[in-house]
């Protein structure tokens, strides 16, 4: 007999050997002997009263073996001579869809414009160090895509787009932590993260896929409103039949090359802010309801905000305790930061994106003559607004939170975790009003919310940027593009993913939908 409950363990009680199990004797009301083993579920933690608590959803397994094996199996096949399907892009949505084609049977092709990961390391101290961004490689372009090198969160809401104990179980498979399949917020971190990746690579290279890395696609040769071939950077042709376009939302060359082509494209809403650092002690004190440092059983404590301000969220976005700010420009000539956590996450500092509801039909009427660009090209305004203030490198323009929510410039400011660095700047005049403005009252009402957020103790560091696309590429039910057969819109490049688990499900799902047919 296998039975699920639900138990409640404190701190101190945390600290007990076999607390686990001797709440599951007591809840159960059978003796030690007739458990054969106890599997965690679910562990998470509720911190909002100053008795903290970790909640546990567990199987207890009375009389009967625990399983050894997963009852996910991935069966990939030998598809070295099976019928080709072409990815663009070695991101998640990129490399489910390359595994989801092994298992199916068929071979993937990968066209991806960055570098290995091992390779791509060189180009990131570029960028830390010299300031030179390589616009092929970097924080967003290569193996693994932008999640590699900044962070590995694994939370999702998109629980209705497909199975995602199925894609945590795959990383498991491939060299990520066990643990991913019980945290409630399942993290893999950014030094983990590049092992797995290449694991994956190797899984793709073992059974017959291809990988071409340094292969940049510039051109679309469609005929007859069906994709015939792609056009690569180096002047090759290469014949297709079906392409999961799985470029990733920073892909800015892909959506113009579309657009020049007359191919369907919508507008479509995102968002835009800046990234707010905090010491990573302020947080945990106050999520903890501590002085000092927090209990070692407890992990680097996070937070998630919301605002409503005139009509538009102001929102906490891609938080990182314990974590970093890198550079995420995908160019020379913009500032762009991102946010990522080691697996331990025990940097000195804790980091979000403060992020402000850009609406596509009502906030861009001053871009309405770039058409469905007109987000695009707002982004690039605000990126090359942030190179500008910086002094034009990649040091990033910031503010003391407190000087930017009082409209004045930082004499000084704070410690930073940004390696290129920081120069003060009156981002509180800088941003647009439609940003700036809320941004200043949603972070008011965040230091209402949490008492000792609002500090001159934070920074403010401009720009958080690449939320999300905005722009989305159609496609029908079957999720081929709706006026180019063959073509199947893919992951957060097309508009149809926010993050490492939703890209993955939806790159497993146009695999499934490409090879219909064939």
């Amino acid at each position: 007999m296998v039975k699920e409950i639900q138990l409640r363990v404190t701190l101190e009680e945390e600290t007990q050997d076999d607390i686990v199990l001797q709440k599951a004797i007591k809840k159960l009301r059978v003796s030690k002997n007739e458990i054969n083993g106890i599997k965690i579920l679910r562990k998470s933690i509720d911190a909002r009263k100053p008795l903290i608590i970790f909640n546990y959803k567990v199987a207890v397994y009375i009389n009967e073996s625990v399983p050894e094996k997963s009852e996910y199996q991935f069966d990939y096949k030998d598809v070295s001579s099976a019928k080709e399907i072409h990815i663009v892009g070695f991101g998640p949505a990129g490399m489910y869809a390359a595994l989801r084609c092994i298992e199916l049977g068929f071979k993937p092709i990968v066209l991806e414009r960055g570098k290995n990961v091992q390779e791509r390391r060189r180009d990131l101290r570029a960028i830390n160090q010299e300031h030179f961004v390589n616009e092929d490689s970097n924080y967003c372009f290569g193996e693994g895509g932008a999640g590699t090198y900044s962070d590995g969160k694994l939370y999702t809401r998109s629980l209705k787009r497909g199975d995602v104990r199925r894609i945590f179980e795959n990383l498991v498979y491939h060299g990520a932590t066990d643990q991913i399949l019980v945290d409630a917020h399942p993290h893999i971190g950014t030094n983990k993260l590049p092992s797995v990746v290449k694991n994956i690579r190797e899984t793709i290279l073992k059974y017959g896929g291809e990988i071409h890395f340094e292969t940049r696609v510039t051109d679309f040769i469609i005929k007859e409103n069906k994709i015939q071939a792609i056009q690569l950077q180096d002047g090759r042709e290469m014949t297709v039949n079906r392409v999961i376009l799985a470029t990733g939302h920073s892909a800015r060359d892909i959506y113009e090359l579309l657009h020049k082509k007359e191919v369907s494209l919508k507008a479509k809403s995102f968002a835009m802010g800046v990234r707010v650092e905090h010491p990573q002690e302020i947080i945990d004190n106050i999520q903890y309801h501590c002085t000092g440092e927090r209990n070692e059983l407890l992990p680097a404590a996070a937070y998630s905000l919301v605002h409503q301000v005139r009509d538009r969220g102001v929102y906490s976005f891609c938080m990182c305790p314990g974590g970093f700010i890198v550079p995420a420009a995908t160019a020379n000539g913009e500032v762009v930061v991102n946010g990522m956590s080691p697996s331990r996450r025990n940097n000195k500092f804790a980091n979000s994106g403060i992020v402000v509801e850009i609406n596509a039909e009502k906030d861009l009427f001053k871009y309405e003559k770039y058409g469905v660009l007109k987000g695009l090209e707002f982004q690039k305004d605000l990126e090359r607004l942030a190179f500008t203030a910086g002094g034009r490198s990649q040091v990033a323009p910031a503010q003391r939170l407190t000087d930017f929510v009082e409209g004045k410039l930082s004499t000084d400011l704070n410690p930073t975790s940004y390696q290129p660095g920081l120069l003060s700047s009156p981002l509180h005049s800088l941003l647009p009003k439609s940003i700036g403005g809320r941004l200043r009252k949603g972070f008011a009402a965040f230091g209402q919310k949490m008492n000792g957020y609002y500090t001159e103790q934070a920074n403010i560091v401009g720009v958080e940027s690449r939320t999300s696309s905005p722009v989305n590429i159609p496609r029908k039910e079957n999720l081929e593009h709706p006026e180019v057969e063959g073509l199947f819109p893919c992951g957060e490049g097309g508009g149809y993913a926010g993050g490492i688990v939703s890209a993955a499900m939806d790159g497993e799902r146009c695999a499934e939908a490409a090879i219909v047919g064939m």
